[in-house]
């Protein structure tokens, strides 16, 4: 037998009579519900004249609500004025409105969960269709419902004072001042104050410079901090797991890289790696995704998974040209590249996390004299430029006195801030980037 959807018809029309008796219960309705929330189909046409009624100005009453429909050609559909008329008949209060209408927005909501799974049932079936792109449709469809009537209400003016003045003296009192997820560099979380939730940051260099450990150096640094421990999402579409987690060591024990890729440790260093590597690891929440082939609608499952089921509140990925859009899109690489981009600031909003991609920068770079990168070296797509709320470049000065181990962090875009250059010492041999003090770039730069 076929089963009936979740509804509720009698407050349906309890609520319909309300507004016609009361034409001040529409302001609370309106508020909750939509025309697609009702069940039944006359009880649609009728919301929905009381709603373009409303909308052009008029008086909502038993009377005019008639004449609307009738205008409409929508009264016949509904039953005629007698249908409408008893509406009315069970009503006594508005007192609990509110509550009537969240029962029936329960109900719809329930019955729109049920459409989907019944699509995805059959969508299912067909072979020829994409896998991931289904996959992808039902979290669209499952976070449209929240953020259409899940939303919270507007906020009036001296209320959000008090909040406000609240968060601005908790701030005031505490020993830092980092809003968002620690950097875990202190010049740089005075001009960030954290990585901002819904912000994407692009950090971008030539190749060999040292972008994935600055990546990891970070990703630790948010997963350690004493200051707002934070988990972390890392996704490599470049290195493995089992790589990932050796620089992490590496930089951790302060053993060499080398020494534990070619396994010549000694038990000084065993234990420097078990001591003080593995057992500060183990208090570290990092998820690391190695999938070599992903694309945006596997990033955006994979990511909504994490931040829902893990806590992450920052995700990393490394790095963006190795993406590939959503599938069957056509176009070029880079409209591909300007869509990723895109989609990378609008997954930052919908998760309400910093997303921090990496990305390569032009080979012109190299033509030139001066090889301090710039915007327009953004490889493959200025959008990418447009979309990012901060842009750095790692750079390694060419000079005599620097071995690759001095960088700077060129801040170079910063939506909500200062542009600044940040002074790094590199130690390539265990990964490790740390903030120096006082030292002055090279003339140029």
């Amino acid at each position: 037998m076929t089963r009936i959807p979740p509804h509720a018809k009698e407050i349906e029309c309890y609520i319909l009579g309300a507004i016609m008796m009361e034409s001040r219960c529409f302001e609370t309705v309106s508020d909750i519900l939509t025309t697609d929330c009702f069940y039944l189909d006359s009880n649609k046409a009728i919301y929905g004249a009381m709603c373009d009624m409303a909308a052009n100005g008029k008086q909502i009453d038993f009377l005019t609500v008639i004449e609307e429909l009738r205008a409409s050609g929508r009264l016949n559909t509904v039953g005629g004025a007698l249908e409408v008329s008893k509406l009315t008949n069970n009503f006594t209060s508005a007192v609990g409105i509110d509550g009537k209408c969240r029962i029936v927005l329960e109900k719809y909501i329930k019955r729109e969960v049920g459409r989907i799974t019944a699509e995805i049932n059959t969508l299912s079936f067909d072979d020829g269709g994409d896998a991931f792109e289904l996959l992808d449709k039902v979290e669209q469809d499952i976070f449209a419902i929240a953020n259409k009537h899940l939303n919270g209400d507007y906020t009036a003016l001296d209320k959000g004072l008090v909040a406000t003045l609240q968060n601005i003296e908790a701030r005031r009192n505490q020993s830092h001042h980092i809003t968002g997820v620690p950097t875990g560099y202190q010049k740089l979380d005075s001009l960030t104050h954290g990585w901002q939730p819904t912000d994407l940051i692009i950090l971008a260099a030539r190749p060999s410079v040292g972008k994935t450990a600055f990546a990891l150096n970070l990703a630790l640094n948010a997963a350690l901090s004493e200051v707002k421990k934070t988990n972390v999402g890392f996704f490599s579409l470049e290195m493995s797991v089992g790589q990932l987690v050796e620089r992490v060591i590496s930089r951790q024990s302060e053993v060499f890289l080398d020494s534990i890729r070619s396994g010549k440790l000694n038990d000084h260093w065993m234990k420097q790696i078990y001591d003080r590597g593995v057992m500060s690891l183990d208090k570290a929440k990092i998820f690391i995704d190695d999938c070599a082939s992903l694309n945006m609608l596997q990033l955006r499952s994979k990511a909504r998974r994490m931040v829902k089921k893990d806590g992450v509140g920052l995700i990393i990925i490394d790095y963006l040209q190795l993406m590939t859009g959503d599938r069957n899109k056509g176009g070029n690489r880079e409209q591909e590249i300007s869509q990723i981009s895109r989609d990378l600031k609008k997954l930052a909003k919908e998760l309400q996390i910093p997303v921090i991609a990496l990305s390569q920068l032009s080979r012109k770079l190299e033509d030139r004299a001066a090889k301090v990168p710039q915007l327009s070296d953004l490889r493959e797509s200025g959008a990418i430029e447009q979309d990012a709320d901060m842009v750095a470049f790692l750079y390694i000065p060419e000079t005599e006195d620097n071995k690759r181990e001095e960088g700077l962090l060129l801040i170079r875009k910063h939506r909500n801030g200062s542009l600044d250059e940040i002074p790094f010492e590199i130690n390539h041999s265990i990964q490790k980037w740390s903030e120096k003090s006082g030292w002055v770039p090279v003339d140029g730069f």
